[in-house]
């Protein structure tokens, strides 16, 4: 006899807390919780062994770009699977990875020539420090050892990505374990530390950076940034005029600039990568989450042609990279990740975002006179909202109230789906999402927000 719904949710659900260790949570509190268990999904929304339909608020933490079983994708996966699922990239290539890398080289910013594969975002700024730091050897900058990063900064949760990590949650503890890096101010124009406003600061914030280049520039390697949007410190929007000023520093000191697209690439702030939409050109990028659309562990790590030719020499001389993992350039996720770019050309998935992301910003105008939001930030398809116990006086809400979590827990009730980030929560849907939805999210996020206060 099967099971009724309610009855298999238990099983699961016991069995869940019995064996399964989730990432990011307080498992003595998820224990004594209810939680949905997703077992289908289509289009923009989610649905759990019950049958009951969420909008996916947040893509599937960032990743799903088109839409769940966007037909155009599943078909790619399907075909690939018809050919070989997996085989080694180390001594062997493959069709959809050679095909991917010239396509990639093709959008990115200018100069980004050559593609290195790995599977998720931490190890795709694991590999650009690590590129950019032999790359300084092997051109005889043997003082170039140091990294410059800034303040609120989230970059994954590898060791070496986790030392350029700038948000003591999550990194304090592992601090005996990493490397000395240099820490800047980072720009929240919400908490500026100057207590100054753009434009009239004059990205104020920059001088930071600047003065730890004046005083270490011969010793730092490279600057890693997430660019526009510092995304897992709460969705810290700040100005391109930031972004074009640290470029131009990295240009003067002689130090290599390190974007960390992992969050903002593939249409998320609206341009296809948030360097190319203010106009600025890295020397090593990282990309990883929207890459395959949300299908499959995908990440790239692009390169100047100047930084990949100093890795070129005689077998003797071991100036190869020495780095690689086991399924790097699967090739189904190869096949998603191409399949995803067609996507974009044949809907004109970024041109459609020019009439959806002004929508989404009017829309967000009415979160404003919401009695605990301090501030709304946008920039593209990525949203924060900072809640406060005070909108004159900016006063957090200390973490024993969970603020986040109950805002959460009241869209569920709703049937959307979003996600906290202490107490700014998180509004990024898939770029698919339609003006109604964008309504609903917005709605629902309010009512979420003013019910959680009363709580």
């Amino acid at each position: 006899m099967k099971p009724t719904p309610r009855l298999r949710y238990s099983r699961l659900a016991a069995a869940d807390r019995r064996h399964v260790w989730h990432p990011f949570t307080q498992m003595r509190n998820w224990e004594r919780e209810p939680f949905p268990i997703i077992e289908r999904a289509r289009g923009n929304y989610l649905f759990d062994v019950s049958g009951k339909r969420y909008l996916d608020g947040v893509s599937s933490l960032w990743v799903t770009v088109h839409g769940h079983r966007h037909p155009r994708i599943d078909a790619a996966v399907a075909a690939q699977l018809g050919r070989v699922a997996h085989t080694t990239f180390l001594g062997l290539s493959h069709p959809p990875a050679i095909e991917l890398a010239g396509r990639l080289a093709g959008i990115a910013p200018r100069g980004l020539n050559r593609v290195f594969y790995s599977d998720n975002g931490s190890t795709a700024v694991e590999i650009a420090l690590k590129m950019a730091f032999q790359h300084r050897r092997q051109r005889g900058e043997r003082r170039r050892t140091r990294f410059l990063a800034f303040r609120n900064s989230y970059h994954g949760d590898t060791i070496g990505s986790v030392s350029v990590g700038g948000i003591d949650l999550f990194h304090s503890i592992f601090r005996p374990l990493l490397f000395d890096a240099l820490f800047a101010e980072s720009p929240y124009c919400y908490r500026c530390p100057a207590k100054r406003s753009y434009p009239a600061c004059g990205t104020a914030c920059l001088e930071s950076a600047e003065s730890l280049m004046k005083k270490h520039g011969r010793e730092i390697a490279a600057v890693v940034v997430e660019p526009l949007v510092q995304a897992a410190a709460g969705m810290l929007v700040y100005p391109a005029d930031f972004l074009r000023g640290l470029r131009d520093l990295c240009a003067k000191h002689g130090i290599l600039l390190i974007a960390d697209e992992v969050a903002t690439g593939f249409g998320r702030t609206g341009a296809m990568f948030a360097c190319g939409k203010a106009g600025v050109s890295p020397d090593l990028m990282a990309l990883a989450k929207g890459i395959t659309g949300g299908y499959l562990p995908l990440a790239a790590t692009l390169a100047t042609e100047e930084i990949y030719e100093s890795f070129k020499g005689r077998h003797e001389e071991f100036r190869a990279f020495f780095h690689g993992h086991t399924y790097t350039a699967n090739p189904l996720a190869c096949a998603a990740a191409l399949a995803n770019l067609d996507v974009f050309e044949e809907e004109k998935t970024l041109e459609r975002l020019g009439s959806r992301i002004p929508r989404l910003a009017s829309r967000l105008q009415e979160l404003r006179n919401v009695r605990i939001v301090g501030d709304v930030r946008q920039e593209g398809m990525m949203v924060g909202i900072e809640l406060v116990k005070n909108s004159r006086t900016k006063t957090v809400h200390p973490p024993k109230e969970r603020i986040g979590h109950r805002v959460v827990l009241e869209a569920r009730k709703r049937g959307v789906i979003l996600r906290p980030l202490g107490n700014v929560i998180v509004l990024m849907p898939p770029l698919s999402i339609t003006p109604r939805e964008i309504d609903r999210l917005v709605d629902v996020a309010k009512e979420s927000i003013e019910a959680a206060s009363e709580n």
